[in-house]
């Protein structure tokens, strides 16, 4: 089984908005529904789970309705106090239902323009690995400073990725390897795929998708909001 965990606890507070930015109407509907229908339709999905603050569970239960026609939704979780955190309440509640050799995509509510395309190709080359994450060649050069202020040192830029989402894990490794970083190292976690790799995990990479952006600024949010006019 491969079940759909979408984090969608953020509160985008550099949008600078009322309201967290996946949950901004963009062409009469929320951003959060863009990744949900595409998911939803997916027939490698076999479930969705969401991490969102309980204030917002049942305004996405609504927006579901059309979202989800499949009823792909397993449930809710509640965020945690930081990104990884919110992972793991999700995973411990996906353990209730799904297996440990079942596989886990995990997708960011703030990237609306996930294509069915990339969800085939995460789920179908992950098969005999422990996980996957799409990334992205870097197209400039790459610098180190250690103090923010002077370069530091030169970095390979052929040896250097900007990792996305969906990233793909099998559940039971990924579980025991975001639960050996509890209670403290857990809270330095940033990226997804970190507490895999820190387990010495085998995790493949795969090619990402430049449309596959994630909605941060201001300017993303307007990016979007145009594609999804020209569209019409």
């Amino acid at each position: 089984m491969n079940i759909a965990l979408i984090l969608s606890g953020g509160t985008g507070t550099r949008l600078q908005s009322d309201i967290p930015k996946q949950y901004i109407q963009i062409g009469n509907q929320p951003v959060i529904s863009y990744c949900i229908k595409t998911l939803s339709a997916h027939e490698m999905v076999d479930g969705i789970h969401i991490v969102a603050e309980p204030e917002w569970q049942e305004s996405i239960g609504n927006w579901l309705k059309e979202a989800d026609p499949e009823g792909k939704l397993k449930g809710f979780s509640s965020p945690g106090k930081n990104r990884q955190l919110s992972i793991l309440n999700g995973l411990k509640d996906i353990k209730s239902y799904a297996q440990k050799d079942d596989y886990l995509l995990i997708h960011d509510a703030a990237r609306p323009m996930l294509s069915a395309n990339q969800i085939s190709a995460c789920l179908s080359q992950v098969k005999g690995h422990d996980g996957l994450m799409p990334v992205l060649p870097m197209k400039d050069t790459v610098y180190m400073s250690k103090d923010g202020k002077q370069i530091s040192g030169l970095l390979n830029r052929s040896e250097i990725y900007a990792g996305q989402a969906p990233e793909v894990f099998q559940l039971g490794s990924y579980y025991e390897a975001n639960v050996r970083l509890l209670p403290d190292r857990i809270l330095t976690i940033n990226g997804s795929a970190e507490p895999a790799v820190l387990a010495g995990l085998d995790i493949i990479m795969i090619p990402g998708e430049e449309s596959n952006f994630k909605i941060t600024t201001k300017a993303d949010l307007e990016r979007f909001q145009n594609l999804v006019e020209e569209s019409k």
